[in-house]
């Protein structure tokens, strides 16, 4: 099976706790219910927010709420799904047309860096994170996640390094594309000058193990 198909797979695989809207004013009224969660979850966190808080916000009834959302646990399903469609949508994009080395590194580093850069400026992107590492579905959620953007890399490499061991890219850049989330979430840890240099240092050693140079 092919790389991207299968990864595909593993996330579709992975069940939603959430009703999915069949119809578009249905579509409108989650569309505000999760802007109404993201808000509250930017102010005061996902632990603290209160589903007839979003209800309220999102100016629906709480009976409208539990319709589709059971708990906080399927709102914040419901927005890894979202950051992970968008993330992948970014990825494949950055790298769909790179032919070259030069042009690879570029368009990794940019990537890095829009990652990191959103981590910073979101906070509901880092609530979100906390919330799946507490939760084995979501973890397995952002686990299909990370096969599936490490894929985006084969792909190139494959182009790149024609005559490489493809068992050995898989195994490179999937464990390239966790060291870099992992990287990113210590570097919003600390001081925002400590925090650039280990982006920076990952990108480095990242380039290194991917393309030789």
């Amino acid at each position: 099976m092919d790389e991207k198909v299968s990864a595909k797979a593993d996330q579709a695989a992975i069940a939603s706790p959430r009703r999915a809207p069949s119809q578009q004013r249905s579509r409108e009224r989650v569309e505000r219910m999760l802007a109404a969660a993201s808000a509250l979850i930017a102010e005061q966190g996902s632990d603290a927010m209160r589903m007839g808080e979003v209800a309220e916000k999102a100016g629906v009834s709480i009976g409208s709420l539990y319709q589709f959302f059971p708990d906080k646990r399927a709102i914040v399903w419901a927005l890894a799904e979202r950051y992970t469609a968008e993330s992948q949508a970014c990825i494949s994009a950055a790298l769909k047309d790179v032919g070259d080395a030069e042009g690879f590194k570029s368009a990794f580093s940019e990537l890095v860096d829009i990652y990191y850069q959103l981590f910073l400026a979101e906070p509901v992107i880092r609530d979100v994170w906390s919330g799946t590492q507490a939760d084995k579905a979501l973890r397995e959620l952002e686990l299909a996640d990370s096969r599936a953007n490490a894929d985006f890399l084969v792909a190139v490499l494959k182009r790149l390094r024609p005559g490489a061991d493809p068992v050995q890219l898989e195994t490179t850049a999937f464990l390239v594309w966790q060291m870099g989330e992992a990287t990113v979430r210590l570097a919003i840890s600390v001081d925002r000058e400590e925090g650039d240099r280990l982006v920076a240092a990952y990108k480095g050693m990242a380039l290194r193990e991917l393309v030789g140079k």
